[in-house]
């Protein structure tokens, strides 16, 4: 990890330089497909129409370079979404093992198969690491013992089922977008610093009762 890209966040006690590895590496290939064709996804569109962004995301995404979404990516978070904040969803629809049911419309390819990766993550993180779990995805204590309960056969039909609430973490946060891709472009490692920080605050923010 070099402190020019954010910090070295592998210094955080509840992380380790793997799972913030593997938390990175997803974070760049959601932000590629976000950024691959910038009038497919829509801020507004409807769950199973497609990934869901801040206003105007996609077309801020589509222009950056690789380095530039690297950086982007180096948050000690992920930077996508699928409802992980959301016990009461998740202790329900774990419980339908077998039978999960997929939404109207059939999501891209390319978004199950990023889906796929995102829910073997969060299953392996929980299951070995509660607190990462917690800290890296927003999960509560509790979704992340649904996702331990849930076995790996299940991820499969799962990823189908829930590609359609694939999303960009804080996507009605547009401050937080721009702020992030600004400072990578600019290259400003104390600014990019700074936004990461400040998804931290917002992801507190987001378990206050």
């Amino acid at each position: 990890m070099q402190e020019g890209h954010g910090g070295n966040w592998a210094r955080e006690p509840h992380l380790t330089p793997e799972q913030l590895s593997s938390v990175h590496g997803l974070n760049q290939r959601f932000l590629d497909l976000a950024g691959a064709d910038s009038d497919q996804w829509d801020a507004a569109r409807a769950p199973g129409g497609g990934l869901m962004l801040a206003a105007g995301l996609a077309q801020q995404l589509a222009p950056l370079s690789r380095t530039q979404r690297a950086a982007v990516a180096r948050c000690p978070y992920a930077l996508f979404d699928l409802r992980f904040e959301d016990e009461t969803y998740w202790k329900s629809r774990l419980t339908q093992t077998g039978q999960f049911w997929v939404a109207d419309g059939s999501a891209e390819a390319d978004v199950v198969d990023f889906v796929r990766l995102a829910l073997f993550y969060a299953w392996h993180v929980s299951c070995t690491a509660s607190l990462a779990a917690q800290f890296l995805l927003g999960m509560s204590p509790a979704t992340v013992d649904s996702f331990r309960s849930l076995g790996v056969n299940s991820l499969p039909g799962l990823a189908a089922a829930e590609a359609a609430n694939l999303s960009a973490r804080w996507r009605n946060c547009a401050a937080y977008w721009t702020a992030l891709l600004d400072a990578a472009v600019r290259a400003d490692p104390h600014a990019l610093r700074r936004v990461q920080l400040y998804g931290l605050q917002l992801a507190a923010a987001a378990r206050l009762p």
